[in-house]
């Protein structure tokens, strides 16, 4: 076997980061479009939230944190130093993400998701029923919709600091 890099091992946990990364997070974009699918038809849109939390609880923060403990062993097979500032900044976007989406987003998540299972309030007698959402389900989901904003600008932030290694 021929192997364009000496170090073996160094290629095989390479190999697990990136394809974790592409596992973890390549569905996070689908998000917006299940959104827009469960806003578009309000009958779904439970669906739509329970789905997406799914995915998010079962695949994408697992692996995420798989994506992390690989990026560990590439440090120490490679001998980088966390010293070097595109790395230690990627590291701490890394932490501030997954930080964030356990202590911010994920209970955000959770509340939708016990909000959308709910019936909604039954109007009053003789009043119409209110189109969309009532209103805190709508906060909740305005919430949702910032912070998988700022997920995808941290991940993207980190993604090019690991394809460029800016020296910077």
């Amino acid at each position: 076997m021929n192997l364009a890099h000496p170090n073996v091992l160094f290629l095989v946990v390479l190999f697990l980061h990136i394809g974790g990364a592409i596992v973890a997070f390549g569905p996070t974009f689908a998000f917006p479009l299940i959104g827009a699918a469960g806003a578009r038809e309000p009958q779904h849109a439970g669906f739509a939230v329970r789905i997406t939390a799914s995915i998010s609880k079962g695949l994408v923060l697992p692996v995420a944190l798989w994506v992390g403990a690989t990026g560990v062993l590439l440090i120490v097979v490679s001998g980088r130093s966390v010293g070097e500032l595109w790395l230690g900044l990627a590291i701490a976007l890394y932490v501030l993400a997954v930080g964030f989406s356990l202590f911010v987003a994920a209970p955000n998540t959770a509340r939708l998701v016990e909000a959308v299972s709910a019936a909604p309030p039954t109007p009053a007698p003789g009043a119409a029923v209110p189109a969309g959402p009532p209103p805190y389900v709508a906060a909740l989901v305005a919430k949702a919709q910032r912070n998988g904003s700022l997920m995808g600008v941290l991940l993207i932030a980190i993604l090019l600091l690991m394809v460029f290694k800016p020296n910077l």
